[in-house]
Parts: structure tokens; C-alpha cells; sequence
């Protein structure tokens, strides 16, 4: 009685002491942590590496295009928003349009400098949250930039770059018109040579197009990690912003110690840089609102905005409301159809309109033409409605 009040047994009894069933206990929670024969540590190993492909930092390749495309958007609406002032005053605003390339140059020069060395990203890319990331190094916080080397490998592959493509794209379209509309004349070895180039152009174009459309097919199969060649000649990678970028990125820079042991070169490179400064902060506030502005304009130019707006303006605008004499007026009022002059038989009316006819003669017409027979609204025969009356 007391081994059992006490809630022991014995093991005559075919009962396991505590200890027993506590150990039997254990190894049956043990091989239930298990899953086909895999331990629950090799589980863990296995969901922490889907954890981490869920959360990787790489960004899609709709945001890498977007960034791509984003000034290549800009420099079009710049361009001709210099065209219209050079046309509406030659005299003030002529030279912006001869030397639009190299102002062009000079601001984007500031403007991916200024990011590059405040937020390690290009202006495009910073708008999309996306950094620039070195690969062979150790990290660095984001406000301070990317390293030197990279950094101006960078610069130069994203400003000059560009206006080099832009130049002898130019020159390629102009010597294409010397050739149709010029007589040809003995060529010199540098005159051949320099149009041998200009005819190899297009290949290396087309090759060079080839080779961003296979990286970018590699970028979204997961095999590289760079989706534009650029950035394999730069050294970097865009990875998104995390919030400890962004937390870095609103620390304001410390002020200089002292100024009077700086030599002069020294202030006046400091005044030169806090200058810069300005002025990529203001072309960039003035570029982040133009973004929005040129989506807007893109959305409202788009092919599918202009068939909504096409699709609501199709109808004609129906004409003004007939004045009706008292005789048309005693005419509607006597249940009188207004094509047959007649008392209506069968009374229809037309949604489009309110009209009310007889079903024969409305539905005639209306097959015919398509309208209203009183106001022109475009009509067809699914707007015909009869109305059965109490007294009918």
C-alpha cells in the first residue's frame, strides 16, 4: 500500500522503476526529433541556408534594370529641354546646346562623385537603395565611401564612358553622311585607319550588347553576381541597403579639428570640396524630383494610358438638347412614337438615350444606324429595353 500510494512499483510487479521510464522517456523524444533518419542539428543546417537564399541582399533584376535605365531617362529630357531654350534664344542659351555633352559630363562627374563617396552607390542606384559593395576586401560602412581605386574606376565607368559611346556614335552618323553626299578622294594611311575604326564600331557595339544581354541571362540564373560587365571591370557588386547602412548614412561628417595648422592649399582644397559638395547635393535634390516627374510623363505617354484615354474620348460629343415645341411635347405626352408619329405599340426605350418608341420601328432604325434616332448617341440593339405598362 505505501509503494503504491508513494506512486512506486516494483519490477515483479512488470511495471519500469522512475528512473527507467524517464530514461525510456528521453530516447523516445529523441527519435522523434528525428525526420527520415536526419539528426535535428542537419535539419537546422539545412533551413538555416534557406533562411539565408530568402534573405540574400543581391537584388532582383528588375532593380538592377530600373537603376540602369533611370539616366539613361534623364539625359533625353535634359537634352531637350536644352533644345527648346537654344531654340527660343539662340543668343543666350545657343552655347548650352553646342557644348550640352561636356556640361552634361562635368555634372554627372560631381553628381556619381558626390555618391560614390557619401553612400559607396551611384545616384541611380542610391535611389533604388543599392549599394556598391568591393569584393576582394574587407567591409567598409557605407558613409564613407568606396575605397579610392574602385572608387574612380567606378566614376569613370559610369561618366566618361558614356560620353565617349555618345561622341562616336555622333561622329559615326556624321561620317555616314559624308559618305552618301561627298566625292571620294585619295585617302591617307591615318584617314583609312581612323574609317576602318569607324566601320569596326558597330561590331564591337553588337558585342558588347551581346556580352551585358549573357551577363544579365547569368545574373538571373543565380550563376554571377554581377549583372552588367561594368561592374566586374569596377571590382564591386549591388547589394540592397540594410539598416545599418542607412542608419550610418545619417551620421553627419565630423567637423575638421582645427583649421589654422591647414596650409592654404589645404583650405582651399576643403572650401573646393565643401563647393562640390553643394552642388551635387542641390543636382541631385533637383534630379530626385525630376525622376518623379519624368514617370509621370512616362506613364501618361505610355501605350496603355493613351488607349484608356482613346477608349473614353471615342464617343462624339452628342449635340445640344433639342428645344421641343408644344406640339412634340403634346406628341410625348400622348404616347406618340416620334418615327412613326403613331401610338406606340409595343413600347421600347433606349438606355443610351431615355427615348421611348415603338419596338418595330426602333429596332429598324437602330440596325440601320446604329444611333439614336433623337440624339445621335452611339446605340445598339442590347440597349433596347421594353417596358410593359400596368394597363397592358
Amino acid at each position: 500500500m505505501h509503494d503504491i500510494l508513494s506512486g512506486g512499483a516494483t519490477e515483479d510487479d512488470g511495471a519500469l522503476p522512475e528512473n527507467k521510464m524517464r530514461k525510456k522517456g528521453n530516447e523516445l523524444a529523441e527519435e522523434e526529433l528525428r525526420y527520415n533518419g536526419t539528426p535535428l542539428c542537419d535539419m537546422a543546417e539545412r533551413g538555416a541556408h534557406l533562411t539565408t537564399a530568402a534573405t540574400d541582399d543581391r537584388p532582383s533584376i528588375f532593380e538592377v534594370l530600373a537603376q540602369d535605365t533611370l539616366m539613361g531617362a534623364v539625359r533625353p529630357a535634359l537634352q531637350h529641354a536644352v533644345k527648346v531654350l537654344a531654340e527660343s534664344n539662340p543668343s543666350r542659351y545657343g552655347f548650352l546646346w553646342r557644348w550640352f555633352d561636356e556640361i552634361y559630363l562635368t555634372l554627372d562627374l560631381l553628381l556619381q562623385h558626390h555618391f560614390l563617396s557619401r553612400t559607396s552607390a551611384s545616384f541611380s542606384e542610391n535611389f533604388y537603395s543599392l549599394k556598391r559593395v568591393v569584393t576582394s576586401g574587407p567591409g567598409r560602412p557605407v558613409h564613407l565611401g568606396l575605397p579610392r581605386k574602385p572608387r574612380w574606376r567606378s566614376l569613370l565607368l559610369l561618366a566618361l564612358l558614356p560620353y565617349l559611346r555618345t561622341k562616336l556614335e555622333k561622329i559615326l552618323a556624321r561620317q555616314r553622311d559624308e559618305d552618301d553626299f561627298s566625292i571620294q578622294l585619295p585617302r591617307s594611311a591615318c584617314r583609312r585607319m581612323y574609317r576602318a575604326f569607324l566601320a569596326a564600331y558597330p561590331f564591337v557595339s553588337t558585342a558588347w550588347e551581346g556580352w551585358v544581354f549573357c551577363q544579365q541571362l547569368l545574373y538571373i540564373f543565380g550563376r554571377t553576381s554581377r549583372h552588367s560587365p561594368l561592374l566586374w571591370l569596377a571590382g564591386v557588386q549591388l547589394m540592397h541597403l540594410n539598416v545599418q547602412d542607412i542608419r550610418s548614412m545619417d551620421l553627419k561628417p565630423r567637423p575638421p579639428s582645427s583649421t589654422s595648422t591647414q596650409s592654404v592649399g589645404q583650405k582651399f582644397q576643403g572650401m573646393l570640396s565643401t563647393a562640390l559638395g553643394g552642388v551635387a547635393l542641390s543636382l541631385s535634390t533637383s534630379l530626385s524630383l525630376g525622376v518623379f516627374f519624368l514617370q509621370f510623363l512616362e506613364w501618361w505617354y505610355s501605350s496603355e494610358n493613351q488607349s484608356t484615354i482613346k477608349s473614353l474620348t471615342s464617343l462624339p460629343t452628342p449635340p445640344p438638347p433639342l428645344h421641343l415645341d408644344q406640339e412634340q411635347s403634346a406628341m410625348a405626352s400622348n404616347n406618340i412614337c416620334p418615327l412613326c408619329h403613331k401610338v406606340r405599340v409595343n413600347d421600347t426605350a433606349l438606355a443610351t438615350s431615355g427615348y421611348v418608341y415603338c419596338y418595330r420601328c426602333v429596332y429598324i432604325y437602330v440596325k440601320a444606324h446604329q444611333q439614336c434616332p433623337m440624339t445621335g448617341y452611339p446605340t445598339e440593339l442590347q440597349h433596347l429595353i421594353k417596358i410593359y405598362s400596368p394597363e397592358g
